[in-house]
C-alpha cells in the first residue's frame, strides 16, 4: 500500500462508513460467539480497531509499518509491537483466544503460510476471525493501490483456511447491500481508467447513509449468513 494511501486511512479510518461499519459487524458477530481474550490483531493499522477489540479481553497488536504502529501506539490501548506476516510475528504460541486479521492476508503473498501463524497463536480453545476482500471479478485500481495480491472466493477461502489446518465453523459475505454501488463503481473505473481507491472521509451525509447500511448487516448476521458481498467473514477454530 503507498504512503499517500496509509496517510489517507489514518485520517478517515474512525468515521469513514466502511471502517466503522466493519467493527459493528464484527462486534456483533463476535458477542454472540461468546468469544474471549487474550486478543491479539495481526496487521492492525493505525489501531483504530482497537478499543472495540478491548471489550472482549487484554489486546496485543502486530504493525509492521513504522508510522502506522506509532498512531496505533498512541491510542494507549494494549501493546503494539513490531511484525509482519507469515513469520514475524512477536507474540506467544498458543496463547490467545481471539487471533483476528482483518483485511491483512489479501496483502501477503504466501497466504496459507500467514494463516498458518494466525493458527499457531491461539488457544485449543480460541477462534481465528480473517476477513478479506470477496470476488475475484471486482478487481480494480483499488486492489493495485493497497496492495492486494488477491480477492477471494468463498471456496478458496475455505480450502485455504482448512489447508492451514484450522476449522471452519462460520463463513459469510457482508457488505451486502452495497454490492451493487460497489460493483458499479469498479466496472466504470476499470472501463473509463479511474482510480477508485480513494479512502478519504465522503461528504457526511452519504457516509451516514452507507454506514446506516453496514450496521443493518450488524444487526442481521448475529443470526444469519448472507449469500455475496464486497467482503468475506470467517470464523474458524483449531482443527
Amino acid at each position: 500500500m503507498d504512503r499517500a494511501l496509509r496517510d489517507s486511512l489514518a485520517e478517515a479510518e474512525d468515521r469513514h462508513w466502511w471502517f466503522e461499519g466493519r467493527r459493528r459487524i464484527l462486534q456483533s458477530v463476535l458477542q454472540v460467539t461468546g468469544a474471549r481474550g487474550p486478543v491479539a490483531e495481526i496487521g492492525c493499522g493505525n489501531g483504530a480497531n482497537l478499543a472495540m477489540l478491548s471489550s472482549f479481553g487484554e489486546v496485543s497488536a502486530v504493525e509492521p509499518d513504522a508510522t502506522d504502529r506509532a498512531r496505533a501506539e498512541a491510542r494507549g490501548i494494549g501493546h503494539v509491537r513490531r511484525g509482519s506476516l507469515p513469520t514475524d510475528i512477536p507474540l506467544s504460541q498458543g496463547g490467545f483466544g481471539l487471533v483476528l486479521a482483518l483485511d491483512v492476508i489479501e496483502h501477503v503473498e504466501n497466504d496459507e503460510a500467514a494463516v498458518r501463524s494466525l493458527a499457531g497463536l491461539c488457544r485449543p480453545d480460541g477462534l481465528v476471525v480473517i476477513t478479506v476482500p470477496a470476488g475475484p471479478w471486482l478487481w480494480s485500481r483499488h486492489d493495485e493501490r493497497n496492495g492486494h495480491f488477491r480477492r477471494y472466493t468463498r471456496d478458496g477461502l475455505r480450502r485455504l483456511i482448512t489447508h492451514a489446518g484450522l476449522e471452519v465453523v462460520r463463513l459469510t459475505s457482508f457488505n451486502t447491500v452495497l454490492l451493487p454501488v460497489v460493483a458499479t463503481a469498479r466496472t466504470a473505473g476499470r472501463m473509463l481508467g479511474l482510480d477508485t481507491a480513494g479512502t478519504s472521509l465522503p461528504p457526511t451525509p452519504i457516509n451516514q447513509a452507507f454506514l446506516k447500511l453496514l450496521s443493518l448487516e450488524a444487526r442481521l448476521l448475529p443470526r444469519i449468513d448472507l449469500p455475496a458481498g464486497v467482503s468475506l467473514l470467517a470464523l474458524a477454530h483449531p482443527a
